[in-house]
């Protein structure tokens, strides 16, 4: 114990982003447009993936399967976030905090092993092309995603035991606008030096693990696409540029927090906010502007809610 006094806590106290009342009035209109636009922007996706008969495939299975995540990922936080913003006390309660941190760490892993999910899907169609269907039955893309969300919720439930029962001394203030076990571990009445070692390492697991899957999986792609033909190289190349993409901005700052914490206050709030707000924006819209037949079933959407219009 350090000399401070355990308490039975009952809630939290959130320091945000910034005192400053007109950066907070800015800071609330930007980010509920980009709520709003994420919660819309991938609505639209799994609407159009789930009508549309052209894309009944097992890519767009996982692309529907993404959005979803990425919106309740960006749910864990920012609706609290956006609430908290024009508020001077800005508190959560200890469940609302926990909550926080058990299901941001479950639908991370869950994502993390769902772009891995999708990377094995484009080595097979790339190179496996034959035997594409036949592997990615909707049996096995089912298990795919099954198993992602199971991941998920083991890892969530291995970093929740780690802080449940953790003895927190006050003030119970956290410098940040959301909760996660980093930031609570900091609370505690004990040297906490080898539990957030452990934790890290725990997140260290998933992280590096995935990641090194997932460069495994496209350096053999990036391989099989030089051996072939120039109009096929070029359509597996954009493909992979876009996953590429996508990889390195969900990755890069959750290797920053949670792998290589560098404890620096301002940046891991900017990279909080760049993995819970604007990368569940980006990742769709990496994923469908770039996709021909995402764009063409989006064109046949508003083709059809203009011919209701006119009708009416």
């Amino acid at each position: 114990m350090d000399g401070r006094n355990q308490s039975i806590v009952s809630e939290f106290v959130l320091l945000g982003l910034s005192h400053s009342e007109d950066l907070q009035v800015l800071l609330f209109i930007i980010f509920l447009m980009f709520y709003l636009l994420i919660v819309s922007g991938n609505i639209v996706i799994m609407v159009l993936i789930a009508t549309d008969h052209n894309l009944h495939s097992p890519m767009y299975f996982f692309l529907a399967n993404l959005s979803f995540v990425d919106m309740w990922l960006s749910s864990v936080t920012t609706p609290k976030m956006i609430a908290d913003v024009l508020r001077k006390n800005k508190t959560i309660s200890f469940s609302g905090c926990m909550s926080q941190v058990f299901f941001a760490h479950c639908i991370d892993a869950g994502e993390m092993v769902q772009l891995v999910v999708m990377a094995y899907n484009r080595y097979v169609a790339i190179c496996k092309p034959l035997h594409y269907f036949t592997i990615m039955n909707l049996k096995r893309c089912t298990g795919l995603v099954l198993t992602s969300w199971t991941i998920g919720f083991v890892h969530a439930m291995s970093q929740l035991v780690a802080v449940l029962q953790l003895p927190l001394c006050g003030p119970m203030e956290i410098d940040s606008f959301f909760c996660d076990i980093p930031l609570v571990i900091n609370l505690a009445c004990m040297d906490s030096h080898d539990l957030d070692t452990l934790v890290n390492a725990d997140c260290g697991v998933v992280i590096v693990t995935c990641f090194i899957l997932l460069l495994i999986s496209y350096t053999y792609i990036l391989f099989t696409v030089r051996q072939s033909s120039n109009s096929g190289a070029s359509k597996a190349l954009s493909t992979c540029t876009a996953h590429i993409t996508v990889v390195m901005i969900f990755f890069v700052p959750c290797i920053f927090i949670y792998v290589w914490p560098l404890k620096i206050t301002w940046l891991d709030k900017f990279l909080a906010v760049f993995y819970s707000v604007f990368a569940p924006l980006l990742i769709p819209a990496i994923y469908t502007l770039r996709n021909k037949e995402m764009r063409n079933s989006m064109k046949r959407l508003k083709s059809y809610f203009m011919n209701n219009k006119v009708n009416i």
